[in-house]
């Protein structure tokens, strides 16, 4: 089985629009729902997704689970919730009251100051729930990210588009790999494998494993077999690349670590991420 823990669906068409992507992107403004992730990912073997927001608008976090209720391609949903919101844990009490809202994703901004601002009084709360928390960071935030580990120990971060390290076909940036060493070092930090052709400074992306095998390899020694996770990043990943390349790029990587690893890659290690709802996908 596999699931890809990282899409997004969206649908312009809406009588409110949608305040991402813009008009102006011709590639991903269009309606991307599950029929059209299924079409493209299925052939890859993919069975099901854990959504992750697309939207800073609150009802849209009801959307995609209204969306989900539909289809059992949607094993779980990563919602947008601002942590440090005077509202948030009523939010999320509303949210985490459907078994497919899975947690929340932050960006960088959110970890400026990880003791002032109420984030920390916010996380506590997806511990509480049992949620866990995506981040959408680069190497700068990955020390604050760390203490958000340390101070709340129950906590499961997952780190979105391997940090977003610039990938050229060479050893990967010094700083950047011992920032991944340390997050690696808290027990509760997954690293999802994500949008990794898009970090290539080549455009179009070589589909040419080699060519990020130095990258993946400092992945797979600091996270080792049990806390690396796919996710694709589907449709942006088609800026750099189709959805059926940038698959099997990751593919050759992994199954090289055997058969074990790979089934925990694939989604064993998603489930204890995120535990997401086992359905009939």
């Amino acid at each position: 089985m596999i699931i890809d823990t990282h899409t997004h669906f969206y649908d312009p068409q809406r009588p409110q629009g949608v305040p991402w992507p813009a008009p102006t992107h011709e590639l991903l403004f269009r309606q991307v729902l599950p029929e059209h992730f299924r079409a493209v990912a299925a052939p890859c073997g993919v069975a099901g997704t854990v959504v992750v927001e697309a939207s800073a608008w609150l009802e849209d976090n009801q959307w995609i689970l209204d969306l989900a209720a539909q289809t059992d391609l949607i094993v779980g949903f990563v919602g947008n919730l601002d942590p440090a919101g005077a509202e948030f844990a009523g939010h999320i009490r509303r949210f985490a009251a459907n078994p497919l809202f899975r947690g929340i994703r932050c960006g960088g901004r959110a970890f400026e100051d990880v003791h002032t601002g109420g984030l920390l009084a916010g996380l506590e709360e997806l511990v509480r729930h049992d949620l866990e928390l995506d981040v959408l960071v680069s190497k700068q935030h990955l020390g604050q990210v760390c203490e958000v580990a340390r101070a709340l120990p129950g906590i499961r971060i997952v780190i979105n588009h391997i940090a977003h390290v610039p990938i050229d076909g060479r050893a990967p940036d010094s700083e950047w790999t011992t920032a991944i060493q340390q997050a690696a070092a808290m027990p509760g930090i997954y690293m999802k494998v994500s949008a990794v052709l898009e970090q290539s400074r080549v455009q179009p992306a070589p589909a040419d494993p080699d060519f990020y095998r130095p990258t993946l390899e400092v992945l797979w020694q600091a996270f080792g077999e049990d806390r690396l996770i796919y996710g694709s990043n589907w449709p942006v990943c088609e800026r750099a690349s189709d959805y059926v390349t940038a698959f099997a790029v990751v593919r050759e990587f992994i199954d090289e670590k055997g058969t074990g690893a790979a089934d925990k890659f694939w989604w064993r290690n998603a489930r204890a991420a995120y535990k997401y709802v086992e359905r009939d996908v």
